[in-house]
């Protein structure tokens, strides 16, 4: 008589071999995902900051750039170099203004950030063009408190024609 063979259930080791593979692959593929979202976040936050910052450079700048006169008007610009950014305490700008010509209230205002990182001074720049107005907090505190009446918008200034 012969004996009886029985068959086992279960996997073979090539099987099992042939599972972790698989899996070691596809986690190594998720965190290697992982790894790549926690860069993206962090430059964008980065970035979300960077904006944040020249937002209050503009925002100060716009306050502070030209100074009231005795009568009341905004003056010419003033310079600014090695100022505090408002909320970020770190940071600190300088800036300078150079007058359109063709448009004598516009002004091309050239900033420079800068601050440490890692040990290092950092630097960027940034161009932006301000009107030489009365700063918004001021035209709000007379029109508040004084209740002077708001002033009528300056008719745009014609572009030079060229000559042909």
């Amino acid at each position: 008589m012969r004996p009886r063979v029985t068959r086992r259930s279960g996997f073979t080791l090539v099987e099992v071999l042939v599972a972790l593979g698989i899996l070691l692959f596809g986690l190594t593929a998720v965190l290697g995902l992982l790894t790549f979202g926690s860069a993206l976040s962090r430059s964008a936050h980065l970035r979300t900051v960077g904006a944040s910052a020249a937002e209050a450079v503009v925002a100060d700048l716009e306050e502070t750039l030209f100074p009231l006169q005795e009568d009341g008007e905004a003056g010419d610009p003033r310079p600014i170099a090695d100022r505090d950014v408002p909320g970020f305490p770190t940071l600190i700008y300088s800036a300078r203004a150079r007058q359109n010509p063709a448009r004598p209230r516009e002004y091309r205002v050239d900033v420079q950030m800068r601050w440490q990182s890692g040990g290092v001074e950092r630097e960027r720049g940034f161009t932006t063009i301000l009107l030489r107005e009365v700063p918004f907090s001021e035209r709000l505190r007379r029109r508040i408190i004084e209740g002077e009446a708001p002033a009528p918008a300056a008719p745009p200034t014609p572009a030079p024609q060229q000559k042909q």
